[in-house]
């Protein structure tokens, strides 16, 4: 009982509801260890055809060595989509394979705005969710996300032999998508989303490439070493 007392004296000299904070401690429990994984709908499931990320999407890694130059070209179909990827950093790091992640963020999230301007996939139908949602801004702070987890990550042995994420690292990237349609999503599934990236990540250092599969509908991230 004077625990409890002094909780609610505590709470009484911060002008906290003891209510309100159990309510908010309940949510952010959940976000993070839900009772059940619900997955939402897809963020462009109304949207015209043209308009959706494909439901499933197969991206093949390849390395190419060019004098010094080594990069990672992606092909989608038999074509190359973006520029070819350096590590961009010395010593190298393999930052090269990073575009996973983005693979990763499709598949767990249902989001990337850095892969539907990739893929001409904008929802243009909608001016304002295209200059928003799927604009250079939300790009940014896409790519700001995956440069800055991989730092991370690569601190701790890519998250080999890791089942959890850090919580101070979630609910840092829930401040970065804060305003944007991502920021509804809860936590477990940003974590699903990190820890997938890195266990296909380390396969394509592994294999130097390798094919991904991105599977939308069945939130599932796979790995096919090349031949």
């Amino acid at each position: 009982m004077e625990i409890f007392r002094l909780l609610i004296s505590a709470a009484g000299d911060v002008n906290v509801s003891l209510e309100t904070a159990a309510r908010k401690n309940i949510t952010k429990s959940l976000s993070r260890w839900p009772l059940e994984k619900v997955w939402p709908e897809h963020f462009d499931e109304k949207y015209p055809a043209k308009e959706r990320l494909p439901r499933v999407i197969r991206m093949r890694f390849r390395e190419e060595t060019s004098g010094i130059r080594v990069q990672v070209i992606q092909e989608m179909d038999g074509v190359q989509i973006g520029d070819a990827v350096t590590d961009n950093r010395h010593p190298p790091d393999d930052y090269r394979f990073h575009d996973v992640f983005h693979l990763s963020y499709a598949a767990i999230l249902g989001w990337s705005p850095s892969l539907r301007g990739l893929l001409r996939v904008k929802r243009k139908s909608d001016p304002a969710v295209d200059e928003n949602e799927d604009g250079a801004r939300a790009s940014l702070i896409e790519e700001g996300i995956s440069t800055w987890v991989f730092n991370h990550g690569q601190r701790h042995q890519f998250f080999r032999n890791v089942t959890a994420v850090d919580y101070h690292l979630l609910k840092a990237i829930k401040e970065l998508v804060c305003g944007y349609e991502v920021d509804k999503l809860p936590m477990w599934q940003w974590e699903m989303a990190i820890l997938d990236g890195f266990r296909v990540f380390r396969e394509l250092r592994e294999h130097r490439g390798g094919t991904v599969t991105a599977d939308l509908n069945a939130h599932t991230l796979t790995f096919q070493a090349p031949e």
